[in-house]
């Protein structure tokens, strides 16, 4: 006897054959969807349509108090899925081909799917996608500190959870490839984990109060942070140096800026000194990464009451950046008078 998975199915490619045979391109079931024996997921998920109208083949209904959801993702989804830019990755990577309109159609969505698979293996890849859920996790964070609705802050506990486990997944190489348990089961089954981070998750499901969850957001966020930090990938060495003639460039317009600096230091400005440090700071933190450089630490420096130490962190600092420039070999465009501009150029 036939069971409903099977009836289902066997309803779905019937149609499809019958009334969109140009229309859908495939039928996919996902595992790893199935919860309390519905069987959600296994008759089948999704289905790509290859027509305008093979959109109208999607349709959501309810069988015996379980719900099932036909609908469609595109072939541009699926390539945003392989890429770890579409939040359910197990549609692909746990999908089964249940029917195919034809072969170049079944492979070009294995394609995609090994797509999927080669991205999980490379470290720099996963580490960007991680450091974007990480992301995700802190603007929730930045709007939950000025909730004051328990069930608006519990929301986004559980969100900034799920995010930060998904991303600690991603540096695994991996993903949460079952819905069918929660994040504490999912991280329990990774090789590296943030210290604390399960015990913060299990203390966030038993919180009471908007004080508790925020708290313990706050540790789950700042445990990932040091945990992804301690996990960079190591970046394959280059034997091509990067041209400094860009960092040259990026050094001459800058440079009024530094000057700009250590004026507001000179009159006691810290408000606009503050504002210079900060645009210096991060255009520091640009370079470093793209050329290579040492960790440049000025604002750590900043002191309203006193701002000398400022102004000599970054002199120390443009310093650092002209001797890096100057010492392999490439020329600061500069003059002492426009007279000499004018002459040269």
């Amino acid at each position: 006897m036939k069971t409903t998975t099977q009836k289902l199915t066997e309803w779905a490619i019937n149609k499809i054959k019958s009334e969109y045979p140009g229309d859908v391109a495939l039928l996919v079931a996902v595992e790893g969807h199935s919860v309390n024996g519905d069987e959600h997921g296994l008759c089948f998920d999704y289905y790509v349509p290859a027509t305008e109208r093979g959109l109208e083949f999607g349709r959501t209904f309810i069988i015996g108090g379980i719900g099932y959801d036909l609908y469609p993702r595109s072939w541009e989804r699926t390539e945003r899925t392989a890429n770890l830019d579409d939040r359910c990755t197990l549609c692909l990577g746990n999908a089964k081909i249940l029917y195919s309109r034809s072969k170049e159609d079944e492979e070009r969505f294995l394609a995609l799917r090994q797509k999927l698979f080669d991205n999980l293996k490379n470290e720099e890849f996963m580490y960007v996608k991680a450091l974007g859920k990480i992301d995700e996790a802190m603007n929730l964070y930045r709007t939950m500190m000025f909730e004051n609705e328990m069930y608006k802050v519990r929301m986004a506990a559980g969100y900034i959870a799920n995010y930060l486990s998904i991303a600690v997944a991603y540096l695994n190489g991996t993903y949460q490839n079952d819905w069918r348990i929660g994040n504490i089961a999912h991280l329990s089954k990774l090789q590296k984990l943030p210290d604390g981070l399960i015990q913060y998750i299990r203390s966030m499901l038993d919180a009471k109060t908007s004080e508790e969850l925020k708290s313990l957001s706050h540790l789950m966020i700042s445990t990932v942070r040091r945990f992804t930090a301690a996990n960079a990938p190591a970046r394959a060495q280059s034997t091509v140096e990067p041209d400094l003639h860009g960092l040259a460039d990026w050094y001459q317009e800058l440079s009024l800026t530094f000057r700009r600096l250590a004026y507001y230091c000179d009159i006691n400005d810290a408000e606009m000194a503050l504002t210079d440090a900060c645009s210096i700071q991060n255009e520091l933190l640009i370079v470093r990464e793209e050329f290579g450089l040492k960790e440049m630490d000025l604002l750590g420096c900043y002191d309203s009451a006193d701002l000398s130490r400022l102004k000599e962190r970054s002199i120390e600092l443009e310093r650092y950046i002209i001797d890096t420039i100057e010492s392999n070999g490439v020329k600061i465009d500069k003059y002492n008078t426009v007279d000499d501009f004018l002459t040269t150029n």
